[in-house]
């Protein structure tokens, strides 16, 4: 395996992460953000008003994106066992 194979499966694995990590994050830092700017003008300092709201935007964000990221996984996975066999027969 050459130096640009490994380059590229690490590279690959950085941008499959970004892809299936993404839509959680920013559906939870806007809610997040959201929250924060209700508080302040409202000035409701509840604590669990923070939690549950992010909880559940993140679930909901993670069970819309699973088709996509299973997909992102897959085609990960393809790409390491195409090198792996591309590797042993070459």
């Amino acid at each position: 395996m050459s130096e640009a194979d490994v380059i590229q499966i690490i590279r690959e694995g950085f941008i499959t992460t970004m892809i299936i990590c993404g839509p959680p994050l920013i559906a939870g830092t806007l809610t997040g953000l959201m929250i924060a700017l209700f508080q302040a003008l409202t000035q409701v300092q509840e604590m669990t008003l923070t939690f549950v709201p992010k909880f559940a935007a993140i679930f909901l964000t993670i069970v819309l994106c699973l088709p996509m990221s299973f997909q992102q996984i897959s085609n990960y996975a393809s790409l390491i066992g195409d090198k792996i066999i591309r590797n042993q027969i070459g």
